[in-house]
């Protein structure tokens, strides 16, 4: 159906109409920024609230466990779900990324975040310009940067018991590299899944949440090691 409606469509329309559901995409994604971090910002800033998550392991744990049931949900439903559905869930699992990212606030200075933060917009807008305009095919780019990804969460995860500073600083030079990659393949994929022609429908709205929920998740990822580099601890 996509190459059908293409072939009634010139160059300059199938780019025009990708230009509009890659802004898309971007917006939704610097709106959930936004959420997390003004939710994470209060929340550090609030004692009640760092004592209620940070204090009690099973609300901080079941935090994580929400976002991560949030996130598989969304992904694998959001065919048969409509789109306001896919974007409630979608700021609503920003909301809660806030929450449990309050931490950085609590351990690292302003100063360093605000720092690393653009340090981090500027390396994605970079690799995500390069993803979309690039001619180069990058999947066997990306398979290899996610199998990456799998060694990579379980040599975290190893490290989580072994405490190995060789280990945690190798994970972080590695997961820099991954997600800088990853941000270039995404966004090229993201391009690619859009279907010509269907502007302005649901299933439109629904693929630019899925694509900014994608590019969302390689940001954070990156903004994180990234601190891990850059980041100054607070005394």
């Amino acid at each position: 159906m996509n190459n059908q409606i293409s072939t009634f469509l010139s160059q300059e329309e199938i780019e025009r109409e990708q230009s509009s559901f890659i802004a898309k995409v971007y917006g939704w994604m610097s709106g959930a920024l936004c959420i997390t971090a003004l939710i994470a910002y209060a929340t550090a800033n609030s004692p009640e609230l760092v004592s209620l998550i940070f204090g009690n392991k099973l609300v901080f744990w079941g935090l994580l466990l929400g976002e991560l049931a949030l996130v598989v949900w969304l992904s694998a439903a959001v065919a048969s779900m409509s789109a306001q559905t896919a974007i409630m869930a979608f700021l609503g699992y920003s909301a809660l990324n806030g929450l449990t990212l309050a931490s950085v606030f609590l351990v690292f200075t302003e100063e360093s975040l605000v720092s690393t933060f653009l340090v981090t917009a500027g390396t994605f807008g970079v690799m995500s310009v390069y993803g979309y305009t690039t001619k180069r095919d990058l999947t066997s780019m990306g398979n290899l940067l996610g199998m990456g990804l799998v060694g990579l969460i379980l040599a975290s995860v190893v490290n989580m018991f072994l405490n190995s500073s060789m280990l945690y600083w190798i994970t972080t030079y590695i997961g820099v590299f991954i997600f800088v990659g990853l941000i270039a393949y995404d966004t090229q994929k993201i391009k690619e899944m859009n279907v010509i022609g269907n502007e302005g429908t649901e299933e439109d709205r629904k693929e630019a949440i899925m694509g900014a929920l994608t590019l969302y998740l390689d940001f954070i990822n990156l903004f994180l090691y990234m601190l891990r580099l850059f980041g100054n601890r607070k005394d």
